[in-house]
């Protein structure tokens, strides 16, 4: 059985007939096309799925998108204004916050929520706000610096 879900995704507004039982993860990288959220775990324990749902972080591999009802829904892909990655990713990169890349997305969003709620978190608040997203290749510390200049940068 399928219902008719308006929400909003990255700013745009959306009507999609959607199962009960579809994942948020699926319903925006197959039914939309936004494949930024990965499917790392499928169990909500890795994180890289993370996007924000009402501006706090959601792990969609366990949310079914029909809760999305009437909610503002941010992916990575969202993050991007008028054609330029937002400071956070630009941080990212420069830092070399990323590796093989897989979390990334989920990290960045992750700390996209905490800098809203934020600006100016310690490094014990950081490591707090990214306590749901694992990194199977770093060590944490550029992911760390990342945010740390990302968050020095909307001073």
């Amino acid at each position: 059985m399928k219902k008719i879900v308006p929400m909003t995704v990255n700013g745009r507004a959306r009507e999609d007939a959607i199962s009960g039982n579809i994942l948020l993860v699926d319903y925006l990288r197959e039914t939309i096309g936004l494949t930024g959220a990965k499917k790392g775990c499928d169990g909500g324990e890795c994180g890289a799925c993370t996007v924000l749902v009402n501006g706090k972080p959601r792990l969609s591999c366990i949310t079914l998108a029909v809760s999305c009802e009437a909610s503002d829904v941010e992916t990575i892909e969202g993050q991007v204004r008028n054609g330029r990655i937002s400071s956070l990713q630009r941080a990212f990169h420069e830092k070399l916050g990323s590796q093989c890349g897989y979390c990334t997305p989920g990290m960045i969003m992750a700390a996209e929520a905490l800098l809203r709620k934020n600006p100016k978190p310690t490094e014990e608040e950081i490591r707090l706000g990214l306590s749901g997203n694992l990194c199977r290749c770093t060590g944490y510390v550029k992911i760390i610096e990342a945010v740390q200049t990302a968050a020095g940068e909307s001073a």
